[in-house]
C-alpha cells in the first residue's frame, strides 16, 4: 500500500494501479450511477441566505434605526394623565336580585358607565369648566367635544372593577386638568338625574301594578265562567276526577271480561274436538274447573254394575258350559244391550257437556260487548271533559302567573323608600389626574426596537427576494441535489492577470498548483470511477459559454499524460475554436479536413509541449458543424482514434446555444458537464442535463470551475486542499514564486504563440 501510494503522482504507477483496480474489481458503468439528491446533500438554508445577504440586511437595519431616530427627534412628546373611580351599583329593585339578566351584571353595568363617561352630554359639561376653558389643547381644534370623544379613554379593570379615565396631550398639566374635569362632569350627571329616579321609578311600578291587578281579576272571572259553563269539572276531588276514576275501572272491568271470553271460547272448542272421547272430556273438564262438567249421575253407574254382574255370568258359564251353548248365547245378547244403553247415556252427557261450554262462552261474550260498548260511551264524554280540563289548567296557569307577578310589584313598592338619596350611584374617586413628568409616547426604546426590527425584516424579505430571483447554484452540494449528479471535483481560481492560454496549460507549467491538483483530482475521479475500456473517449462541455470547458480539457488532457497515457485533444467546437491557439499550431488542416476527405488522419493531428499529448484541431469554418459531426465519417474516426490512444478528450461547445455537444455526447463514451462557481444557474445546467440524457450521452459527473475562497460553501470542497499546498506558508510561497520565476519565459513564450517549448 506504500509503495501504490509512493507511485500515485509518478508517470506509469497511476496507470499501473489503474490497470490492477480493473483487473481486480468490476467497475462500475456511468450510466448506473446512483443519484445523488440526498446523498449528504443539503439544500440552502435560511441561514445561509440571510449570511449572503448579510450586508443587504445589515443597510436595512441602519436604514430602520436612522428613520427611528429621526421619527423620535421630528416626533411631539405626548403625556398621560389617569384618574380612577369606583361606581356602585346601588338602585332600587325592579326585579329579584334572583332574577337578574345579562343586562343587569356588573361588568355590563360598569362597560355601559364607561361609555357614559364619553358621551356628549358629559363632556360638554366638562368642557363648560372654567379650568378647562382657554386651554392650548382646544387651540387648533375646531370641535372640542369630537375631539374629546376619541382623546378621553375609559376603560374597566380587567381584574377589578375600577373604571380607568385617561387622556394623552403634549401639555401634562392640561391632561390633568381635562381628566379632573370629565371626572366632575360625570358625578355631577348623576347627582342632577338621580333625584327624579325614585319617583319614575315608583310611577313606573304603580301603572305596571294597575295593570296587572285589571289582568288578574280578568283572568280570575275568565276561569270561573268556564268552570260554570262545564258541569263535569264540578265532580273533580282531591284525589281527582270520579268520571275518570270510574273510567278506569270500568277499563279493568272490559280487560277480566275479554280474558273470561277467551277461556271460555278456548274451553268450547276443545270439548267440541273431544266428543268422541267421553271419559277424557269430563276428565278435562274437571280438571278445568269451569264448573261445566255433566256426568249421566247414578244411571250410569246402575249400567255399568249391571255389564260387570253380565260379564262375570258370561265367564262363569263359559268355563262349565260349550262355547255353542244357548245360555251363553242369552247373556251376550243381555250384554249388548247394557252397553248400547250405557253408549247412548254418554252420548247424552257429551251433548250435555258441550252445550252447557257453549252456553258459558256465548255468556261471557254478549257480557264484554256490554261491558265495551258501555266503556265507549264513557270513553267519549272523559275525551269531552280533558279538553275541558286542559282550557281549564291553561286559565288557571295563567291566573297563577298574573297573581305571583302582582305579589312582586307589592313586594318592591313596600320596599321602595321615595327619599330624593334613593337609587342614587355611590361613585368614589380612588385616584385624581396628575401632571406626569415623563413623556408616553413615542416610547424611544419601544419605536427603535421596533425600526431594527422592521428594518431586519425588510432586510431579511429583500435577501429571500434576491435569492429567489437569484438562480445561480451557491454550493457544490446544491449542484449534486438539484442535478442528481456526483462531485468530480472542484477547480480553484486562477490568476485574472494571466491569460487563457497560461490557465489551460496551467498543469503543465506549475504542476505544484492548487489547480493542477484539483485536475489530477478529477483525473483520478475519472480514472477509478469508470473502466478505461469504457471511458476511452470523454466530452468535456457545459452548459454556456464562458464556463471554463476548454481550460479544463486542456488542463485534464496534460494530467492524463503526465500519468503515462498517451493522450489526444480533439477540438470539437467549430464556432469557437480555442485550442490551436492554446498549443499554438495551425487550425488548418484538422477535423473537417478529414471529415471532408481533403487530408489524412495523421497529417491532421499536431504533437504538443507536453510529453505523451497530440492536439488535432478543428480545421476549417463550416458551414454546418452540426450535420458535419452527426456524420458517420466522424463517429468512425473518433473510434479509430480510439484505437490509438488511452485517452481521447474531446472540447465541445456549449449545450444550451447549439446541438453540437448533444451530438457528441452521443458518440462519446462519457461526459463531464463543467459548471462555473457562482454563475451557472440552475434552469440552464437542468436544461443541458436533460438535453444529453435525452440523446443518450452517459453524464459522469460535474466539475466546478473557477472556485475561490470567497465563494461560501464552495469552499468547503477548497479550503484544506488551499491550505495544504502551502497557500499560508511563505516558505511556499517564496519556492512557489522562485519556480514561477524559471518558468517566466516559457509562459510568456505561450502567450506570444511560439511553437518550440523544449
Amino acid at each position: 500500500m506504500r509503495r501504490l501510494n509512493n507511485n500515485l503522482y509518478n508517470g506509469n504507477g497511476e496507470e499501473a494501479m489503474l490497470n490492477q483496480s480493473n483487473a481486480n474489481s468490476a467497475m462500475v458503468d456511468p450510466a448506473a450511477y446512483p443519484p445523488m439528491a440526498g446523498e449528504g446533500a443539503r439544500p440552502e438554508s435560511l441561514f445561509d441566505i440571510a449570511w449572503r445577504g448579510r450586508w443587504i440586511i445589515l443597510t436595512t437595519a441602519v436604514l430602520g434605526l436612522t428613520a427611528g431616530f429621526v421619527y423620535l427627534r421630528q416626533a411631539t412628546p405626548l403625556y398621560t394623565s389617569e384618574a380612577r373611580i369606583y361606581v356602585e351599583q346601588s338602585g332600587p329593585k325592579i326585579i329579584s336580585s334572583m332574577e337578574e339578566g345579562v343586562m343587569t351584571q356588573s361588568k355590563n353595568y360598569l362597560y355601559t358607565q364607561a361609555e357614559l363617561i364619553t358621551s356628549t352630554p358629559v363632556l360638554s359639561t366638562a368642557l363648560k369648566l372654567p379650568d378647562v376653558k382657554g386651554l392650548r389643547t382646544f387651540a387648533e381644534v375646531s370641535n372640542a367635544t369630537g375631539f374629546l370623544k376619541k382623546a378621553v379613554s375609559a376603560t374597566v379593570g380587567s381584574k377589578d372593577d375600577i373604571i380607568n379615565v385617561s387622556l394623552e396631550t403634549p401639555y401634562p398639566a392640561e391632561s390633568a386638568a381635562i381628566v379632573n374635569a370629565v371626572v366632575e362632569s360625570y358625578v355631577t350627571f348623576h347627582a342632577q338625574t338621580k333625584r327624579t329616579t325614585a319617583s319614575e321609578v315608583l310611577k313606573i311600578l304603580q301603572k305596571e301594578k294597575e295593570k296587572r291587578g285589571a289582568e288578574l281579576s280578568e283572568r280570575l272571572k275568565a276561569m270561573m265562567d268556564f268552570k260554570t259553563r262545564n258541569e263535569a269539572l264540578a265532580f273533580e276531588t282531591g284525589a281527582g276526577n270520579v268520571i275518570l276514576a270510574e273510567l278506569q275501572g270500568l277499563s279493568d272491568a272490559l280487560n277480566q271480561s275479554r280474558l273470561a271470553t277467551v277461556k271460555a271460547r278456548s274451553l268450547y272448542e276443545c270439548a267440541r274436538d273431544m266428543t268422541g272421547e267421553p271419559e277424557k272430556l269430563s276428565q278435562f273438564l274437571r280438571g278445568q274447573q269451569s264448573g261445566v262438567v255433566i256426568t249421566g249421575g247414578g244411571k250410569r253407574g246402575e249400567l255399568e254394575t249391571q255389564l260387570d254382574a253380565l260379564k262375570r255370568r258370561y265367564a262363569d258359564r263359559r268355563r262349565t258350559l260349550g262355547p255353542d251353548h244357548p245360555g251363553l248365547e242369552a247373556v251376550r245378547t243381555e250384554m249388548a244391550e247394557v252397553q248400547q244403553r250405557l253408549d247412548r247415556l254418554d252420548a247424552e252427557t257429551v251433548q250435555a257437556q258441550l252445550a252447557a261450554a257453549e252456553s258459558q262462552y256465548l255468556a261471557a261474550q254478549k257480557e264484554q260487548e256490554q261491558i265495551e260498548a258501555y266503556y265507549d260511551d264513557l270513553r267519549k264524554g272523559v275525551l269531552a271533559l280533558n279538553e275541558q280540563i286542559a282550557t281549564y289548567t291553561i286559565l288557571q296557569s295563567e291566573y297563577e302567573q298574573t297573581r305571583k307577578l302582582c305579589d312582586i310589584l307589592d313586594d318592591r313598592i313596600k320596599e321602595l323608600n321615595v327619599t330624593e338619596d334613593v337609587g342614587a350611584l355611590n361613585i368614589t374617586i380612588l385616584e385624581t389626574a396628575h401632571p406626569s413628568n415623563r413623556p408616553s409616547s413615542p416610547q424611544r426604546a419601544r419605536v427603535m426596537g421596533m425600526a431594527l426590527m422592521l428594518g431586519l425584516m425588510a432586510g431579511g424579505g429583500l435577501s429571500l427576494a434576491r435569492s429567489w430571483l437569484d438562480q445561480r447554484f451557491r454550493s457544490a452540494d446544491e449542484m449534486t441535489a438539484i442535478l442528481g449528479l456526483p462531485l468530480l471535483g472542484i477547480v480553484p481560481t486562477m490568476r485574472k492577470r494571466e491569460s487563457m492560454g497560461v490557465h489551460a496549460l496551467k498543469t503543465h507549467f506549475d504542476s505544484s498548483s492548487a489547480p493542477a491538483e484539483a485536475c489530477r483530482t478529477i483525473r483520478t475521479a475519472v480514472f477509478f470511477g469508470v473502466p478505461k475500456d469504457k471511458a476511452r473517449t470523454l466530452l468535456i462541455t457545459s452548459p454556456v459559454a464562458g464556463d471554463g470547458k476548454t481550460t479544463l480539457a486542456c488542463n485534464l488532457a496534460i494530467a492524463m499524460a503526465q500519468a503515462g497515457q498517451r493522450v489526444l485533444i480533439i477540438d470539437a467546437d467549430f464556432r469557437k475554436p480555442m485550442q490551436h491557439r492554446v498549443f499554438n499550431i495551425p487550425r488548418e488542416p484538422g477535423v473537417s479536413s478529414v471529415i471532408a476527405g481533403q487530408e489524412d488522419l495523421d497529417r491532421c493531428i499536431s504533437g504538443s509541449i507536453v510529453k505523451g499529448l497530440d492536439v488535432m484541431p478543428c480545421g476549417p469554418d463550416v458551414p454546418n458543424p452540426s450535420e458535419l459531426l452527426n456524420s458517420e465519417r466522424f463517429a468512425e474516426i473518433i473510434e479509430e482514434l480510439a484505437d490509438r490512444y488511452d485517452r481521447v478528450v474531446i472540447d465541445a461547445p456549449p449545450v444550451i446555444p447549439v446541438t453540437d455537444a448533444c451530438i457528441l455526447g452521443a458518440i462519446a463514451d462519457v461526459t463531464l458537464l463543467v459548471l462555473r462557481a457562482d454563475k451557472s444557474t440552475r434552469k440552464a445546467s437542468l436544461q443541458a442535463r436533460e438535453r444529453l440524457a435525452g440523446l443518450g450521452a452517459r453524464v459522469l459527473g460535474v466539475v466546478v470551475n473557477d472556485v475561490s475562497q470567497r465563494h461560501g460553501r464552495y469552499s468547503y470542497y477548497y479550503y484544506y486542499g488551499y491550505k495544504y499546498y502551502g497557500k499560508d506558508d511563505n516558505g511556499q510561497r517564496k519556492r512557489r514564486k522562485k519556480h514561477r520565476s524559471k518558468q517566466e519565459p516559457a509562459v510568456a513564450a505561450a502567450d506570444r504563440g511560439v511553437t518550440d517549448m523544449t
